[in-house]
């Protein structure tokens, strides 16, 4: 069944959702968004309204919203496209968020390979102040909102919520301790929401057409659209639009993938599944689609692929925690080791299974608690160790 997207159907009026949400409470803003169900498009998928409606609640007489725009995935490029695009939109997302949760304050994280960006954004935001929508005083003196740019410094472990304001604030880019959340304290201490591009893109839509309109989009019980990067070995790399839930498949075959020997998505943290599994769905509740598929092809050597992805991830961990910083860099030794033939059955890799788990666990973030998944599916399911034979592929 063919079914409706977000962004190929025709565009509601710029502001028409912004009008329409000064009409509504605040709480009922944050509470539309909760039952859509519009979990964070970045790639964690906590859900969006949940957020809203905590940091609206939060005591404080200053507040901030902020969009992730870093976009650091490997393999991800769908934020770009989306700002080049879809700016003023994205600046109407976080101006309802702003009504929603009560912040004056918007901030971009954008990330340092961005800078053709700002103009965009600039001239967004000129737009949308001229227009009444942005600045002091909006909607006869109901909220001020306004929005600033910030450069990341290039850094993968800030797209991590909490480093991200680190990095904000002008330190060195480290997961906080948790508690307290940033919807009680983030940026500079005041109760702060951080979404990503896309999921404040969404939000003009699901105030404007109203949430179980939204949830109607998706297949499987899930809902909303998902917006992919697909690269690699297809003839049509790019940015496509599907309903969330929707089989892999599906992407791929849009993407024009032939001779498919493993696909990455969710980057390089994500998962890697074979080309048997092309009809899991691209959803929270199976494959995580922070928005970065891979796709190789049986030419591909997928040690070599292994040995990229587990040399960039000693790269950039921040090295705050032991089982992240020591555990990427003894994953990339057992993958030589595989390659050079030292690690030659399944019971000599076990331990680096093992290890993998206790990264999973006792990592302090996201990053040392993810970063072993390709470690985990490529050695699992595309190297073959028999007891006593040669490693390698």
């Amino acid at each position: 069944m063919k079914r409706e997207l977000l962004l190929s159907a025709a565009q509601p009026e710029l502001g028409s959702a912004l009008r329409k949400a000064v009409g509504m409470t605040p709480a009922d803003v944050a509470f539309e968004v909760r039952n859509a169900k519009l979990q964070g498009r970045g790639g964690a998928g906590f859900p969006a309204g949940v957020k809203w409606v905590l940091a609206g609640g939060a005591s404080g007489d200053v507040k901030y919203v902020v969009c992730n725009a870093d976009e650091g995935e490997p393999g991800t490029f769908k934020d770009r496209v989306l700002i080049e695009q879809y700016a003023d939109r994205l600046l109407e997302g976080m101006a309802i968020a702003g009504y929603a949760i009560g912040s004056s304050y918007g901030l971009i994280y954008l990330r340092a390979e961005y800078p053709y960006l700002v103009p965009v954004l600039e001239k967004a935001m000129a737009g949308m102040k001229e227009a009444g929508m942005l600045g002091k005083g909006l909607f006869g003196g109901r909220f001020d909102f306004d929005v600033e740019i910030r450069f990341g410094a290039g850094a993968y472990v800030c797209g991590e919520e909490t480093a991200l304001l680190e990095s904000m604030e002008g330190r060195r880019g480290e997961p906080r301790n948790k508690p307290p959340y940033p919807v009680n304290s983030g940026y500079r201490g005041c109760p702060t929401i951080i979404n990503n591009v896309e999921t404040f893109i969404a939000v003009p839509h699901i105030i404007l057409q109203g949430a179980e309109k939204f949830l109607g989009l998706g297949e499987g019980g899930d809902s909303g659209t998902k917006l992919f990067s697909i690269s690699g070995d297809v003839e049509r790399p790019g940015v496509y639009e599907l309903a969330m839930g929707s089989p892999l498949g599906d992407l791929l075959e849009l993407a024009g993938a032939r001779d498919v020997q493993a696909v990455q998505v969710g980057g390089a943290s994500g998962r890697t599944v074979k080309s048997t599994e092309l009809g899991r769905s691209l959803s929270f509740r199976d494959l995580p689609p922070g928005g970065s598929v891979i796709v190789f092809d049986k030419s591909r050597k997928m040690l070599d692929v292994l040995d990229n992805f587990m040399k960039f991830f000693v790269h950039e961990s921040c090295g705050q925690c032991t089982p992240c910083r020591e555990g990427n860099r003894r994953l990339r030794h057992a993958v030589k080791a595989i390659k050079s033939g030292e690690i030659r059955t399944r019971e000599d890799v076990k331990p680096y299974f093992d290890l993998a788990e206790t990264m999973r666990l006792a990592s302090k973030c996201g990053f040392g608690q993810t970063s072993s998944n390709c470690f985990v599916d490529i050695v699992s399911q595309f190297v073959e160790l028999p007891s006593g034979g040669q490693g390698g592929n």
